[in-house]
Formats: structure tokens, sequence, C-alpha cells
């Protein structure tokens, strides 16, 4: 601008800023004069919308302005498209023109715990599956016989029950030195009654030759009868004479006398060896004799 022309030729009246403030429907001033040929601002009456404001030099003089956006008014059921793999989704905005709402921490969890259900429902079925297939696999094949060798995974888990212990009438006994058998006191609790007498002799004897699957200890329980007082005997093991007698007292409590009424039992400890053993009761220097026996078995302790 020169002194020449006084910025005639300037547009916008010479006030390049007039339009941040210019009056809605016009291109006057921020006073709305008449001389700037647009309608008066009326006082009172709040502005409705305003011009994009542009930094100074971006304004193209003589353009029309870019239409403007009222606050509030903009289209509620704009959605932007998404683009994924596969395709476009479009996800529509709220139908009340609100904000979409935001996914709650319910939703996300309650999705988790059904893929971790639906994880651990496959791997059970898949384990039940494989179980039984390897049962059918098994089932058609024969098991070992006595001259297969048997592989240390196929061995039994758990030890056989043990089998039942021997146990002998004392009738059938190997007797000797005068022992005998006799039927003549009633309530012998062998078959038909038949029990050992004769043992009140010194070298009468009566032995048992039994087999156990196992060394150890044992209980040897022996059935015997007194005439109303104590007696015992002497105990040998596989050649080994114990050195304290067995014990067979009146434990009936029957009167002297009554052979009927003493028929009773006692029981004493033996270490056996696996396989064949030797068990003998007999009447040796120092011993009571007088008693009848009538069974003999082993116990575990």
């Amino acid at each position: 601008m020169t002194a020449g022309n006084n910025g005639a030729d300037t547009p916008e009246n010479d006030d390049p800023f007039a339009y941040l403030y210019r009056s809605e429907g016009g291109e006057g001033g921020a006073q709305g004069s008449a001389g700037d040929g647009a309608a008066a601002r009326q006082p009172g009456v709040p502005r409705t919308s305003y011009n994009q404001v542009r930094a100074v030099g971006q304004r193209q003089y003589g353009q029309q302005a870019p239409q403007q956006v009222t606050y509030g008014q903009q289209n509620a059921h704009y959605a932007a498209p998404e683009t994924l793999p596969g395709g476009d989704r479009t996800r529509p905005a709220p139908a009340n023109g609100g904000q979409e709402p935001r996914r709650g921490r319910n939703g996300l969890l309650i999705g988790a715990v059904s893929v971790v259900a639906v994880v651990c429902i496959g791997i059970g079925v898949a384990m039940l599956t494989n179980g039984k297939d390897s049962q059918d696999a098994n089932a058609g094949k024969p098991g070992p016989t006595a001259g297969d060798k048997v592989d240390p995974s196929d061995a039994p888990t758990s030890k056989p029950a043990p089998g039942k212990l021997p146990k002998q009438d004392a009738g059938s006994l190997r007797l000797e030195g005068g022992a005998t058998t006799a039927k003549d006191v009633p309530g012998a609790r062998s078959p038909g009654g038949a029990y050992v007498a004769g043992m009140n002799t010194q070298g009468a004897a009566a032995t048992w030759s039994l087999d156990v699957e196992a060394a150890g200890k044992y209980k040897l329980w022996v059935g015997y009868g007194v005439p109303g007082k104590d007696a015992n005997l002497t105990l040998n093991v596989n050649g080994a004479a114990d050195g304290r007698p067995i014990n067979m007292k009146n434990f009936a409590h029957a009167p002297e006398g009554a052979w009927d009424k003493g028929w009773t039992r006692t029981w004493s400890y033996v270490q056996l060896n696996k396989g064949t053993n030797t068990i003998k009761l007999s009447c040796e220097s120092g011993n009571q004799c007088d008693v009848n026996l009538d069974k003999v078995w082993l116990a575990r302790p």
C-alpha cells in the first residue's frame, strides 16, 4: 500500500481481519453498519454460527467459505467403516444418537471363561478316547505264558495276597516215644474227636512237617486239654530246642481230674524258613506232661 492510492485497492474495506467478526448473513463489520450492506446484529441475540477462523494469509479472497456444521447437528446415523481381513464390515452407531457404549469387563470375562471351558472339555474327551482306544487295542492280546519273558513294565504292581497258612489235626502228626491217638475224652476239636494221648511219658513226641511261602516269624497255635492242672512241653523247631517250654496252663479253669472240661489253646512264636520246616512237641526232663493234643496251626503275628 502506497501513499498514492491510500489503500483503495485493498479488499474488505482496508481491514484484512474483517472476516473474523463479520455478522452472519453479510460482509459487514462487527458493528453491522448500513454502509456495509449487511444486516445489523440484534442486541441481546447470540450468534448462532461462526465462520471458520484461518491464519493470516490462508484465506482466498472472493471465494466462498466452506460450509460450517453447527455443533449438535451431526448425522446421528453415521458409522465409520472398519476394514477387516475378509471384507469390510460397518458397525452401526447407537440409535439414540449418543456415544457408543463401552464394553464392560463382564462380557470379556464371560468370553474368556467360555474359551477355557471349551479347551478343558476337549482335553477331557481326548484323554477318555485315548484310554478307551488303548483298552480296545490290548483286549485281543494274550497274556504272558510261563515261558515268556515279562517286561518290567508288564509286571504286577501289587503283591499277591498271601496264601493260607497250614494247619493240622494232632492225630495225623508223626508220633513217637509212646504218644498215641485216642478218642476216650469228649470235646476234642479235631474231626471224629481224635486226639494225641500218652504224652506224659518222657521221650513221647508229636512232630509236624509243614511248608511256608516266606521265611519269618509266625505264631504256633496248639489246641490241648489238661485235667484241671497246668502243663508244659518242650518246643523244637527245625532241630533246635527252644530254651523256654510252651506254656499249657489250665486256662479253662477245669476242676482237677476233669479232662473233658480242660480243652483250651495256647501259642508261642516260632522262626521258620521258606519251604519245609519241622515243629516237634515233646515231653522232656523237667516238663509237666499231663496233656492231650488235638490241633496245631500257624498264624501271622
